[in-house]
């Protein structure tokens, strides 16, 4: 515990450690917000003036994974110093976060002595050798606390990492903690806007605004790398839960094609039709480690059925005067902030000082038509499937939005018409293939505003996932298609505002192509004044 945690912890009425909070959780508490809250009431002007305002180090903290790399194997600075830097980093702010909720700071240390030990020796890793990161807490993580944000799992320590942790680790990469997600990922809307909360750990904030929502389902990653906390994170989206939270707080994140990275060792496992939709992928703050770090994790693991041994397309080597551009600010179906029209409009008009053509198009009626299958398919079953995973989780105690759903009669719907929906999206799938293949690439908003108010009240339309926010990004992981986010924006009160970049499927070579242009002209990441 640092100086900070130290102090806090003489001002209040029980000094509580992370893990002794863990423990002493129970079911039902009101513990889930006592992290969060801990420094509440204190005067910001006194923690300064016992600790100062010492400049956070920029060539540290804010550097591309890319570029940490390189000054680590080239000795400009140690990995001992980075991993060091990044843990001062989380002590200073999550705090106020409250996006990392499980650290594992000595191990990290140990590792890095040993990659400076080896480097010394003209031994390397590989490519991200001493890079310090974090991981969602759906992910296994060999000897850390793995939760999935439910109750049953809270105390779950796995004893290997999912494939996508395991293949970053080989390469050197350095773990320093887990990051705040929604019960089972999949629960994020239980305010009125999509928002990382959990029984266990509480809500995560937005560092642009602590008043403000992370979004989710990865909001705990995408808030701790856009201050500055973790190189990169890797998150998974089932609807929105990577794209989301790149968006909403400022950083660059991409789903991959279905099926490019394998699944196994989320612990919210559902497998078939539901995992179909879900892709793990990198957030990181500069479009350019998306391309470092996407690849690293790809390919069969022999475990994961599903995964395709594809080739991974360089992004460099896109023409993109070539490329035929879509665009659209609103889809119709959600209503949409002038702030999120404007940027997507704006990056249409940077798109036409450089590509082939730029149109205007929304296929409105089938973005419509595959919500609907999408929720049919989700409470067909009267929610046997979530029921399922709380079974296979151990949990009896639940969030709020979660046991809003358990706690109803769901009324299922026919087998005959269950498979009917099923062949219903696959039609609907090879209609939205026909659209796009007049284009190469589509510009689109994220959601629909950007970070919302915490405290804005439980939504009646969030208890069947059906946040008219996200249907931006949902229809993408029916289809499967990858789907880039870059800042290109803010709006008055200085909330981020991403562009969602989707290509064709195979094709993250071009959204990457488009999204780093995009970067280069908005500027992309912009540090939070947290």
């Amino acid at each position: 515990m640092n100086k900070v945690k130290k102090y806090i912890a003489t001002k209040t009425a029980e000094t509580v450690s992370r893990r002794s909070f863990i423990e002493k959780v129970a079911v039902g508490t009101i513990g889930a917000t006592y992290l969060p809250n801990i420094a509440k009431g204190l005067d910001k002007r006194l923690l300064i003036r016992e600790f100062g305002t010492k400049a956070e180090p920029a060539s540290i903290h804010y550097k591309s994974v890319t570029a940490l790399a390189e000054m680590i194997r080239t000795k400009e600075v140690s990995a001992l110093e980075v991993v060091q830097a990044y843990i001062d980093r989380i002590d200073a702010v999550n705090y106020q976060l409250n996006a990392v909720v499980m650290e594992c700071f000595d191990r990290a240390l140990d590792e890095a002595k040993k990659a400076d030990q080896a480097l010394a020796k003209g031994n390397s890793t590989g490519s991200l050798h001493g890079v310090p990161l974090t991981i969602k807490d759906s992910f296994m993580t060999e000897g850390v606390v793995s939760t999935g944000g439910t109750i049953g799992k809270m105390n779950f320590v796995p004893d290997a990492d999912a494939t996508v942790v395991a293949r970053v680790r080989q390469q050197g990469g350095i773990l320093l903690g887990k990051t705040n997600t929604p019960e089972f990922t999949l629960i994020g809307a239980v305010l009125g806007v999509n928002s990382t909360n959990n029984i266990i750990y509480g809500i995560s904030k937005n560092p642009y605004d602590l008043d403000k929502t992370t979004s989710g389902s990865s909001g705990g990653a995408g808030a701790i790398v856009a201050a500055g906390g973790a190189a990169f994170d890797i998150g998974t989206d089932w609807g929105g839960s990577v794209r989301g939270p790149s968006g909403t707080n400022g950083i660059a994140g991409i789903k991959p094609t279905s099926v490019r990275l394998p699944r196994t060792g989320h612990i919210v496992d559902y497998g078939g039709l539901f995992d179909a939709w879900q892709q793990p992928g990198p957030m990181a703050r500069f479009v350019r480690d998306l391309d470092l770090l996407t690849p690293l994790m790809a390919g069969p693991d022999f475990k994961d059925a599903a995964v395709i041994p594809m080739p991974w397309p360089d992004y460099k080597t896109v023409d993109i005067a070539g490329l035929r551009v879509a665009f659209f600010s609103e889809n119709g179906i959600a209503r949409t902030d002038p702030a999120t029209r404007d940027t997507v409009q704006k990056a249409a008009k940077w798109m036409e000082e450089v590509s082939l053509s730029v149109t205007e198009d929304c296929p409105r009626d089938l973005l419509v038509e595959l919500g609907t299958i999408r929720r049919d398919l989700i409470i067909g079953d009267g929610w046997q499937w979530l029921k399922r995973a709380t079974e296979r989780a151990g949990s009896k105690t639940y969030g709020a939005s979660l046991r809003q759903r358990l706690s109803e009669q769901g009324e299922t719907i026919s087998t005959a018409r269950y498979t009917k929906l099923l062949e219903m999206q696959d039609a609907n799938r090879s209609k939205m293939l026909q659209w796009f293949s007049d284009y190469d690439v589509l510009l689109c908003p994220v959601t629909n505003a950007p970070a919302g108010d915490i405290n804005s009240g439980f939504s009646e339309s969030s208890k069947y996932m059906d946040n008219p926010g996200e249907s931006y990004t949902k229809p993408f992981n029916t289809c499967g298609w990858p789907g880039a986010v870059v800042r290109c924006g803010e709006n008055a009160e200085g909330l981020p505002i991403g562009v969602q970049v989707v290509a064709q499927p195979w094709r993250e070579d071009v959204a990457l192509a488009v999204a780093s242009y995009l970067e280069q002209k908005s500027g992309g990441w912009k540090m939070p004044p947290i």
